[in-house]
């Protein structure tokens, strides 16, 4: 009896180390990720600032432009995701060689769709402006802005390349001090370039752009400095495999296309905004982007989430991965949640930084408050999207966040939109399509049929 107890207790012991350990590996991937993925959007925001000294015509232009960078982010999805869930599988298995195999042929699929992007972009700069519907003003700086960002969209592109692979070997720390870095590094060149300054010319719109670009060569630098050193957990083996190049396209392209379709029912959601004037446009894209200082987080406890699950499910633990994403959406959760509490009972205190009408402000307000009351079903959806995507069960997140988009979101809008003048209730369908996502996410994570994808 006395030797069953004792060795109860030192398997409960056993247990509490190694729940302690896993929580530690959880926070030591998550919480850096999740930084700098809030770095990136305060980056965009002194972005947004300092060019709106230079009139509204160059917020415009800018404001634009990062709209089609979310167009670019879904085509990089194809070896993001992919990639993410390929290279955390393999990681997790110990076959180290077939994950740096895996990181040289995402290097070739992103330099190929890099080079596709800078042609195009380069080339239509000014046309996808005039196509969107701004006044001539606004396409020609916009030609200037997104025509001049075009030409370094290789240096975009490795980026994201390196900063999800390493994600995926569970490598963030590097990738927050890096961002920290190059984003006091763009904020200087801003300074310089934007209005002249230390003997240089004023760029204006040209100068922000060129800023941009020099930060995202400064890190991939930095990267392939990292990537290059013996003790590096991701390194290049320059051989091309057909097979993991399929087994990437097989999960990102899933991933893309939800990307894209996600996108476009955000642009005909925008449209169903104009719809209540000038003022509520303006209050919404206010409150988005004082929202994303919530959710850029929970990108990054997504792609945490992703890296945790491919690697567990990569040693044959399921489980592990199953408890894994469960403490990432609490940690998240907790995170957003927190957050979400500023944006319900002091929305006009961040408004006033971008606007200061009193009309727009209270539009703006209304929509924070009710967007921070789902913060925490938010948490949910982009937590577990993220685990279920490091399974590679991306068809799954395919179904679930464009058909929730679509039909619960932006066609009741639509409807809603022509029987009442009070955008209310526009933000109120939007949130309740939060609540029941999340639900919907929760009940295909719960049983558990991811766990059985072969990549």
């Amino acid at each position: 009896m006395f030797f069953s107890k004792n060795k109860q207790k030192t398997l409960e012991h056993s247990l509490s180390l190694e729940n302690k350990s896993s929580l530690s590996k959880i926070l030591s991937i998550s919480i850096p990720a999740a930084l700098k993925n809030l770095l990136d959007m305060v980056q965009i925001l002194i972005d947004l600032i300092m060019v709106g000294t230079l009139g509204v015509a160059s917020l415009a232009a800018v404001g634009l432009g990062m709209q089609f960078i979310m167009v670019l982010n879904a085509i990089m999805n194809l070896y993001v995701v992919g990639g993410n869930a390929v290279i955390s599988r393999y990681i997790g298995a110990g076959r180290f060689h077939k994950a740096n195999i895996t990181f040289f042929n995402l290097l070739l699929l992103a330099l190929a769709l890099s080079l596709i992007s800078m042609y195009i972009g380069s080339l239509g700069a000014k046309e996808f402006y005039i196509w969107i519907g701004t006044g001539e003003e606004v396409a020609s700086l916009g030609k200037l802005y997104f025509g001049t960002l075009s030409l370094g969209m290789p240096l975009i592109f490795l980026d994201a390349l390196y900063f999800n692979a390493l994600s995926a070997a569970g490598k963030t720390k590097a990738s927050l001090f890096i961002k920290i870095v190059s984003a006091l590094i763009n904020v200087l060149l801003n300074y310089i370039l934007i209005f002249g300054h230390f003997g240089f010319e004023a760029m204006g719109i040209e100068g922000a752009a060129i800023a941009t670009l020099i930060s995202y060569g400064f890190n991939v630098v930095v990267y392939t400095i990292l990537v290059s050193k013996e003790s590096s957990a991701l390194r290049f083996y320059f051989y091309f495999s057909m097979s993991i190049m399929k087994s990437i396209l097989k999960i990102g392209l899933p991933a893309s296309i939800e990307r894209l379709i996600s996108v476009a029912s955000f642009m005909v959601f925008v449209l169903v905004i104009t719809k209540y004037g000038t003022q509520a446009l303006a209050g919404y894209q206010v409150g988005l982007r004082i929202e994303g200082i919530a959710f850029m987080p929970g990108f990054g406890f997504s792609i945490a989430a992703m890296a945790l699950v491919g690697q567990s499910l990569g040693a044959r633990n399921s489980e592990l991965a199953y408890n894994e994403a469960k403490t990432v959406v609490q940690i998240a959760a907790g995170f957003m949640g927190f957050i979400g509490l500023f944006l319900i009972f002091m929305p006009e205190v961040f408004c006033r930084y971008f606007t200061q009408d009193e009309q727009t402000i209270e539009l703006a307000s209304v929509y924070l408050r009710l967007v921070g009351l789902s913060q925490i079903p938010l948490a949910v959806v982009f937590v577990l999207s993220g685990a279920l995507r490091g399974a590679g069960a991306t068809r799954s997140t395919l179904k679930l966040n464009v058909g929730s988009l679509i039909f619960l979101r932006v066609l009741p809008s639509i409807y809603v939109s022509t029987i009442t003048q009070n955008i209310f209730w526009i933000y109120i369908i939007m949130i309740t399509e939060t609540y029941i996502k999340g639900g919907l996410f929760w009940y295909v994570f719960s049983k558990g049929e991811w766990k059985n994808i072969k990549l």
